[in-house]
């Protein structure tokens, strides 16, 4: 019995024993990760960003602007009429009533557009395109955008007018089939319009992505880069698509700016997307979203627009097409938030996910502070709660130097200390005083898989 009740001790002290030492402070090797960008730096990013949630309220602002007009000044009415008089067919009333809606309100918000889409991205030297190369590639998009969206509202109508009480339940069903049409085809069909897809060049880090891709269940025998270089000097990668259409791809940008280690972390965190089925369950969760914002669209439809007031006769009606998105930009101003926590819940997984598959914690470290070129890094909790729709570049760092130092108190990862490797300073602080393009420095945290 006292063997037992020696043994029944020690196992309360084994598990009473404290977990082994951290090798550094993970909270001390953050702030030297952030300090590497520097006062000015930081401050350029903040207005960056904070400037963002202005925009983001000044274009719903004028969404919304724009929508009253088409109902104030009978555009909607007159140009409804002059379709049934013409036309006549519904489908094709409906049709000419959304791309005319499309067209006109692209039109005048074009401006808006041009500024926040080149002016402003130039002013922070974050695009490379000239007016001319964004104009054609808006021409693009625009064209694309007309079609696809006219098509959709047409076969909206459509369900408004077959299912009338129902619609909004039967129209949310066909909007999230039509997206996961669009995540199939886009990059098949659409992403080569504006960017040219080429092998990746044949070595190390490309066997490494391939490896982590295959052991992780993704079906891929050969990695893209992508030029994004022509159009910003963003780092960007994506896993995108479904079924037979999915496509492992990175930006130059990626290669050019940073360490291999970094490049492997970025493709850990987009294969994670995949292996952990993110499109799913962003369709799931953001249909909820869109079966709520027609219901609203639905319920307040009527009392907005009763007695016919702008010419409208029901929901049914093309001529109240301005009024339907005037109400889903007001509901919009609600639902941002919850779309946005959404994404940044899996943005989150998929952080830790492309931490353990491709273990280099330093490497995360190094991508973050490189986006911190335009996404602040400090935000308040209410700030990136309310705006963010991924994990603030301080919260990316100090989960990658949490995780780098448990694993080396497990033994699992090599000796090396937090923070960044000495002398290293983002290649957009030193370019911006005037200093040649820093060589991307190795990671110390550990080797690749």
């Amino acid at each position: 019995m006292r063997a037992v009740g020696f043994a029944a001790g020690a196992a309360v002290l084994a598990l009473a024993a404290p977990a082994a030492a951290l090798p550094f402070d993970p909270e001390f090797a953050t702030h030297a990760w952030l300090a590497t960008m520097g006062e000015e730096a930081t401050a350029r990013s903040n207005a960056y960003f904070e400037g963002g949630y202005l925009i983001d309220f000044a274009g719903t602002a004028l969404s919304i602007i724009v929508a009253a007009l088409f109902l104030l000044l009978g555009w909607a009415r007159g140009v409804r009429a002059w379709l049934e008089r013409t036309v006549k067919a519904f489908p094709l009333v409906a049709m000419g009533m959304s791309f005319f809606y499309l067209a006109v309100s692209t039109l005048l918000t074009f401006p808006f557009t041009w500024y926040v889409g080149f002016v402003r991205e130039h002013e922070y030297d974050l695009a490379t395109q000239t007016l001319p190369e964004w104009l054609s590639e808006q021409a693009v998009g625009i064209g694309i955008g007309l079609v696809l969206g006219t098509i959709f509202l047409t076969i909206l109508y459509l369900i408004i007018r077959a299912a009338k009480n129902t619609w909004w339940i039967w129209g949310s069903a066909v909007s999230v089939a039509l997206a996961a049409v669009l995540i199939m085809a886009g990059p098949v069909f659409v992403d080569p319009l504006f960017n040219t897809y080429t092998p990746m060049e044949e070595g190390e880090l490309k066997d490494d992505i391939l490896a982590m891709a295959q052991a992780n269940g993704v079906p891929a025998d050969d990695v893209f880069v992508f030029d994004t270089s022509r159009q910003s000097n963003r780092i960007t990668a994506n896993v995108a698509g479904l079924f037979g259409t999915t496509r492992v791809a990175l930006g130059d940008n990626l290669l050019s700016r940073t360490s291999p280690d970094a490049v492997r972390a970025v493709m850990g965190h987009e294969l994670g997307h995949y292996v952990l089925g993110h499109i799913y369950s962003l369709l799931i969760m953001l249909s909820g979203l869109i079966i709520v914002s027609f219901a609203i669209v639905h319920f307040s439809f009527r009392s907005l627009a009763k007695n016919e007031r702008w010419g409208i006769r029901d929901i049914a009606d093309p001529a109240g097409l301005p009024l339907v998105m005037l109400i889903l930009a007001v509901v919009g101003l609600f639902t941002a938030p919850i779309q946005r926590n959404i994404i940044y819940f899996h943005e989150q997984q998929a952080d830790m996910f492309g931490l353990n598959a491709a273990r280099a914690p330093d490497g995360f470290a190094e991508a973050a502070v490189l986006l911190s070129e335009y996404r602040k890094m400090e935000p308040s909790p209410l700030e990136e709660w309310f705006f963010y729709d991924h994990p603030s570049g301080w919260n990316r760092v100090h989960n990658s130097m949490v995780w780098k130092a448990h694993e080396i108190a497990a033994g699992r990862l090599p000796p090396s200390p937090g923070g960044p490797p000495e002398g290293w300073r983002p290649d957009f602080v030193v370019m911006r005083e005037g200093g040649a393009t820093p060589a991307p420095a190795p990671s110390p945290a550990a080797p690749s898989n």
